[in-house]
């Protein structure tokens, strides 16, 4: 995997899928193993991760839906951990 740029486009990595559980009231990671319950700022995150949107994009489309500035670092180090766990992916 490459370095982590504004430019990537993260997506959900390959043996997972993103899905909202409405029992659990959040998104939720599915695997063969089992299942991962994401928090709200994770799911939000995860879900703008569709192989298409650049971190640039994912940040600017969080900072305009819940009117706050100065989010890219913690997208960033969000998505580092999600991919160290394997939850994400990109090229």
């Amino acid at each position: 995997m490459t370095e982590l740029t504004t430019a990537t486009r993260p997506r959900v990595g390959p043996g997972f899928r993103l899905q909202w559980e409405p029992v659990q009231d959040c998104h939720v990671l599915l695997y063969p193993e089992g299942m991962v319950k994401l928090n709200g700022s994770a799911g939000e995150i995860m879900k703008r991760c569709d192989g298409e949107r650049s971190v640039a994009a994912i940040v600017e489309d969080l900072e305009k839906a819940f009117s706050a500035q100065g989010l890219e670092p913690d997208v960033r180090a969000f998505i580092e951990l999600a991919a160290k766990q394997r939850w994400l992916a990109w090229d």
